[in-house]
């Protein structure tokens, strides 16, 4: 059985959060690599082409943000 999209979603999430932490602990990538995956990612789905799809991109882009803006994925001090 498939699971829902928002448990898919919210398990991709995590563990997607997870390896960036890990790759900054390790100095595999500086922050602002991981800074620039997140931003680059939001961007795909802000500069989607207009369809059906559209509250879904702007909802994704908006949660990258707010973990952008949260400083969640990379540990930033407030």
């Amino acid at each position: 059985m498939t699971p829902p999209h928002d448990i898919a979603g919210t398990a991709a999430l995590s563990i997607c959060e997870s390896l960036l932490l890990a790759l900054n602990d390790r100095k595999i990538l500086p922050e602002a690599d991981i800074v620039g995956i997140l931003k680059d990612a939001a961007a795909a789905h802000e500069d989607a082409p207009p369809g059906d799809d559209d509250a879904l991109h702007a909802g994704v882009a908006a949660l990258i943000n707010a973990i952008l803006d949260g400083g969640n994925s990379v540990r930033r001090p407030v």
